[in-house]
Parts: C-alpha cells; structure tokens; sequence
C-alpha cells in the first residue's frame, strides 16, 4: 500500500509546458554535465513568469531549449526516460557556446583546427627568427654585396666553372672589390656568394612555406576574417621585406663619395631591412600566440589585477626594448662597433669630443661612429636598468606564478644581453659573438612580446567565473 502512495504521488497529474525549456530527470547523467548557473537563472523571478506549471519535487535538472518542448514525466517501476544522445549533444553544444561567451577566437573550426594553424605561425616566426641570424651572418662576413643583381623569383646559383667567372667578373666592377676585395680569389668570393644566395633563397622558402598552409587553412574554413586579414599584411609585409633588402644591398654597390670612405650599405636602409624584419616576427610571435592560447593564464580576481600593475610597466619597457634593438642596426650600418673597443670608457674619455660634429646636428644621431656607439651604450644601460625596475617592482605583487617566472627571464636575459654585447665590442666584433648578440636581441624582444601577451586582460566571461582570490592547498 505505502508503495502504490508513494507511485501516485510521484506521477504528475498535468503535463509540464515551459517557454523555452526542457526538463529532464535528477537521475539522468546529462545532469552532471549541466552548469548550475542555468537552475538560478530558472528560479530568478523574472525566469518564473515563463512557467505555465511548476512542480518543484519532481524536477531534476532544467536546460535551457531553442524551442518549445512539452517533456511530461511517466512514473513506472523502470524509473523516468532518459533522454537520447541526441539531446545530450545539443546541449553540450549550447554549453560550450556559452562558456566561450565575450572571447572572440581568431580559430573557430575547433581545437584540432586551431593546434594546427597555432603550430604552423609558431614554425613561421621561428623561420623569420632564422632568416635575422643568417642575416646578421650575412652581414658580419661582409656577405651583402657579393650578388650584384636581383629577382623578385630567383634563380639557379652558378652550375660550372663559367657562371661562376661571370659572377666573379660582376662582383670584380663593384667598389667592395675595388677597394676592400681587391685580391679576393674565386675560391674565396664563392663563400660570400653562397652565403648571400642563402640568406635570399631562405627568404623565399619562407614564403612558400607561409601561402601554401595559408591558402589550406583558407579553404577549409579555419580562419576568421580578422585573422586573415592581420596574416594578410604580414605576409604583404613579408613580399615587401624582399625588396627592402634589395633597396639596402644597391646602396653599398654605388660609389662612396670620399676615396677614403669604405663601401658598405647606407645605415638608413639597414635599419629599415632589420626592422621590417622584427615587425614581421613580432606580428606572428603574438598571432601565434593568440591562437594558441586565447585566454590569459588567470585562476583569480588578485591575480588579474596584479597582472593589470604588471601590464602598465611592461608596455613602456617594451618600447625601450624595441628602441635600443633598432639603434643596434645603426651601430651595424656605420661599422661602430670597430671603433672605441674599450668598457666602459670610450677611449680615454667618457664621452668623445666629436659626438656632435656633424652638420645637421640630428645626423650625428645616425651617422656619427661616436655618436651612434654612444646612444646604444646608453639604451642598453637604460634597458637593463627598467627591465631590473620591472622585476623589483613586481616581486611583492600578488601575481600568477607564470608571469613571476617569465619576469626573472627576462631579467636574467636583459644581463646576458648587455655582456654579449661588452664582449663583442672587447673583442672586436667576432662573427660568432656578434650573430650571438644579435639573436640575443631578438630573444629578448621575444620575452617582451611574450610577458605583455601573458599579462593582458581575460575575457568577461572567464572574469565573472573567477573566485576573488586563489585557494591554497
């Protein structure tokens, strides 16, 4: 008798119609998959109005539906229905649509699709990273201008001893020949010829290795608009970075005003080549990394602040950083760092006396052996010091562990960078510590980018799920 009550109890007498709502037994598995946001939603008092009959005992879980469906309970001595593996995909899919709710994905196809497009932007910045350290090489073997033409598409390098007198005689009208070469043999003018051909057909390979994936992601629907068209400029900027270096090569084959002078490229022009080439990285550095992780690192609200107080240093740090790279190219483009080999001192002074004895004053800047070799000492002692500011100031800040650990490495980086470069300058400018200052430079740029990425503001969506602070165990 208590077990026929307790049936006729249980079994509705009406049959439950929701606006927009589907109910489903407390004794089904979906309901552990279900956010318990969506049940306080249900019993707010604006949700109640919707509800044409409500019977609060027997309900197990509610789910929001994209239409109207009359779901009635049957009592029997099975249990309730369970509902089909149809419905369970439906709302795993109206889950994941919310818990993605205000962060805008550059990679919508799902996560296999955005591993993929994340590990083929990380290659082609880790390409770019390789095509400045040939470069740097290029350039410290005096490499630059042993090619004295150029194609947009290339060419085969010399195949017989003919094509390679031919370039050979090219090379021997050039002022590099004419005054620093002047008895170079063939054997020696195929070092400088291969490693220029090199750094060009890098180049071009890592445009073919970047349109063909770009065209594959394209067709099959992975990017989003926004993300094609950043990848777009940079690959534009890419196709442009091609004739840059060919602008900077044809000015060290025209003829140096003063006999006296030695022919190289115009320092204006190297700059200009080196910083193309660091926009480029950094463009598809923090690409790569937004694909690859769309959210910041973030498990509280403290920790979202001390990341905000981190953001505010590590922006105008980044800016210096960026700087005192770029005034390392001029110190590149007028041979600098063969002049005042002396720490800390330059020379027996100081300061030299000729540091402004250009006409116009702003050309002492950028022209000036002194003058350049002074401001990057300068910068890289300004670099070091705000970098070691931005790590002293955020030691006692209540920060992720992440962004702690990536502060220190980038300190200990900044010190590395500024003894590569005493070394450099000591022993005049070797080509091993100078390609390793080089790509010094740019690793620190790389953890620059990295720390302003790590550190920048989550989504609202993952900010409302944050507990005030975190929890210790």
């Amino acid at each position: 008798m208590f077990e026929s009550r307790l049936i006729s109890i249980l079994r509705p007498k009406k049959v439950l119609l929701l606006n927009q709502t589907t109910i489903i037994s407390s004794s089904s598995p979906l309901n552990q998959r279900v956010s318990s946001s969506w049940l306080s939603r249900l019993f707010s008092s604006k949700s109640k109005s919707k509800f044409k009959f409500f019977h609060q005992s027997s309900i197990g879980c509610i789910i929001p539906r994209s239409s109207s469906i009359i779901y009635g309970f049957r009592s029997s001595h099975k249990g309730f229905y369970k509902p089909s593996f149809r419905n369970m995909s439906t709302i795993a899919a109206s889950a994941s649509k919310e818990s993605n709710e205000g962060l805008k994905l550059l990679v919508t196809a799902g996560p296999c699709a955005q591993k993929m497009v994340g590990i083929w932007l990380f290659a082609s910045a880790a390409w770019v990273f390789s095509m400045v350290i040939l470069g740097g090489v290029t350039r410290l073997t005096r490499s630059g201008l042993s090619m004295t033409d150029w194609k947009f598409t290339g060419g085969l390098p010399p195949l017989s001893d003919e094509d390679w007198l031919i370039e050979f005689e090219k090379y021997q009208q050039s002022p590099e020949f004419k005054r620093v070469n002047k008895g170079m043999s063939i054997d020696d003018f195929k070092f400088i010829y291969w490693m220029e051909y090199a750094h060009r057909m890098w180049g071009r390979a890592l445009g073919i290795m970047f349109v063909l994936p770009f065209s594959y992601f394209l067709r099959k629907g992975y990017i989003t608009l926004q993300l094609g068209v950043r990848l777009s400029a940079l690959f534009g900027l890419g196709a442009g970075q091609g004739l840059i270096g060919w602008w900077m090569v044809k000015s060290g084959l025209e003829e140096p005003p003063s006999e006296y002078v030695q022919p190289r490229v115009s320092p204006y022009r190297l700059a200009a080549h080196l910083t193309s080439a660091f926009l480029i990285y950094c463009g598809l550095f923090w690409t790569a990394l937004s694909v690859a992780m769309p959210e910041p690192p973030a498990e509280s609200v403290a920790w979202v602040h001390g990341a905000a107080k981190v953001k505010r240093l590590a922006l105008p740090v980044s800016i210096i950083v960026g700087i005192t790279a770029i005034s390392g190219a001029f110190v590149a483009g007028n041979d600098a760092g063969h002049a005042f080999n002396t720490f800390p001192k330059m020379g027996d002074s100081w300061i030299p006396d000729d540091i402004f004895s250009m006409k116009p004053l702003l050309c002492n800047f950028f022209e000036n052996t002194s003058t350049v070799q002074l401001d990057h000492r300068i910068l890289a002692t300004v670099t070091l010091a705000s970098i070691g500011g931005l790590w002293w100031s955020t030691r006692k800040l209540d920060i992720h562990p992440a962004i702690r650990s990536l502060i220190g490495s980038t300190m200990g980086m900044a010190a590395l960078q500024v003894t590569l470069g005493i070394s450099t300058l000591l022993s005049y400018v070797p080509v091993s510590l100078g390609t390793a200052h080089q790509a010094g430079a740019l690793t620190l740029l790389t953890l620059m980018i990295l720390l302003n990425h790590t550190v920048r503001r989550p989504s609202l969506s993952l900010l409302k799920s944050l507990p005030p602070v975190t929890k210790t165990t």
